[in-house]
């Protein structure tokens, strides 16, 4: 298996939490990919956090400035791209993810990803009085989402990240060795 290529972009969608920007930064290293997390680079143009975009700009500006990013990164070569969580809210994200590479969907239960979040104060839809029940409330709009674009779907509660990133690579080579 070592040295073999996995073609093209792979693009990681989720709920927050679910580790895409973790395991996108292993699978890029494993995959020889240039690793891209649409939340930072959105960060990197505008020079402010996401928090304070959404602040100013509220979630519609964001999910505007998003779906540029988007677009932008999924039409370079040999990406692995870690979407933000809403981005599949979008229909035309969600086109060109589909469009443009393969899907991973990473996802975790409602009380692994409260776990891994609840601390973390850069998640603007979780500053709230119920972050738990508002994790549930996303989750139940945007699984079916996920779900819809996913290539792959895998179970990322209870694992480690590097586990996870080899697991995903052995079946990226068998999916492609299989063709």
């Amino acid at each position: 298996m070592p040295g073999m290529k996995v073609p093209g972009n792979l693009f990681l969608v989720g709920l927050m939490g679910a580790g895409k920007t973790t395991i996108g930064r292993s699978l890029a290293r494993l995959t020889d990919k240039e690793f891209h997390d649409s939340d930072h680079e959105i960060e990197a143009r505008t020079g402010v956090r996401v928090p304070v975009i959404f602040d100013i700009e509220g979630e519609t500006g964001f999910r505007q400035r998003e779906c540029e990013v988007i677009r932008d990164l999924a039409s370079r070569p040999d990406i692995v791209l870690a979407t933000g969580g809403g981005a599949v809210l979008n229909p035309d994200n969600r086109k060109v993810l589909a469009e443009h590479g393969l899907v991973l969907y990473l996802r975790a239960s409602v009380d692994e990803l409260y776990q891994r979040t609840r601390q973390d104060r850069n998640r603007p839809l979780l500053q709230i009085a119920d972050p738990r029940a508002r994790l549930a409330e996303l989750y139940e709009q945007r699984d079916p989402l996920y779900r819809e674009i996913a290539d792959l779907v895998i179970d990322t509660s209870r694992q480690s990240v590097q586990h996870l990133a080899q697991q995903i690579y052995r079946d990226l080579i068998q999916r492609y060795a299989s063709r």
